[in-house]
C-alpha cells in the first residue's frame, strides 16, 4: 500500500504537474489526453503517456480482483495462449524480462488477436493504430 500511495502521490501527480505546465498556448491546449499521446512528442508526449499509463493501471488494480476471465476475454486468452495459466506465464515472464523504467501490456491488436507487449518509460500501445490495451503492469 505505501509503494502505491507514494508512486501515485509523487510520480503520477509529477506528470499531472508539468503536463499542466507544458500545455497552455500550445496547439494541445483543449485536447483529450489521448489526441495528446498521439500527436505530441517530447515532454509534452512524456508526461501526457505517463498520465495515462498510470491512470490505465490503477484501473487494472483491485482489491477484491483475481481469478479467471469469462466470457470473450476468457476464450481470446485460450485462443492466444493457450490457457489463462499460460497467458499469466508469458505475460509474467515477459514483465520479468522488460528492464528498466517499463510497463508489460496485454493489448487486442486492430485483426482482434491478444498480444503481450513492452514498452519502455512513457511508451504507450495507443501510439499504435488499431491497438486496444486491456491490462497492464508498471515495472
Amino acid at each position: 500500500q505505501e509503494t502505491l500511495e507514494y508512486h501515485h502521490g509523487k510520480h503520477h501527480n509529477t506528470y499531472v504537474v508539468n503536463l499542466n505546465n507544458l500545455v497552455p498556448g500550445t496547439e494541445f491546449e483543449g485536447k483529450s489526453l489521448e489526441e495528446i499521446i498521439k500527436t505530441s512528442s517530447g515532454g509534452i508526449f512524456n508526461n501526457a503517456a505517463q498520465i495515462w499509463n498510470h491512470t490505465f493501471y490503477w484501473h487494472c488494480l483491485s482489491p477484491n480482483g483475481g481469478g479467471e476471465p469469462t466470457g470473450a476475454l476468457a476464450d481470446a486468452i485460450n485462443k492466444a495462449f493457450g490457457s489463462f495459466a499460460e497467458f499469466k506465464d508469458a505475460f509474467t515472464k515477459s514483465a520479468i524480462g522488460n528492464f528498466g523504467s517499463s510497463w508489460t501490456w496485454l493489448v487486442k491488436k486492430a485483426d482482434g488477436s491478444l498480444a503481450i507487449v513492452n514498452t519502455s518509460n512513457a511508451g504507450c500501445p495507443l501510439t499504435e493504430a488499431g491497438t486496444t490495451p486491456l491490462l497492464t503492469v508498471d515495472l
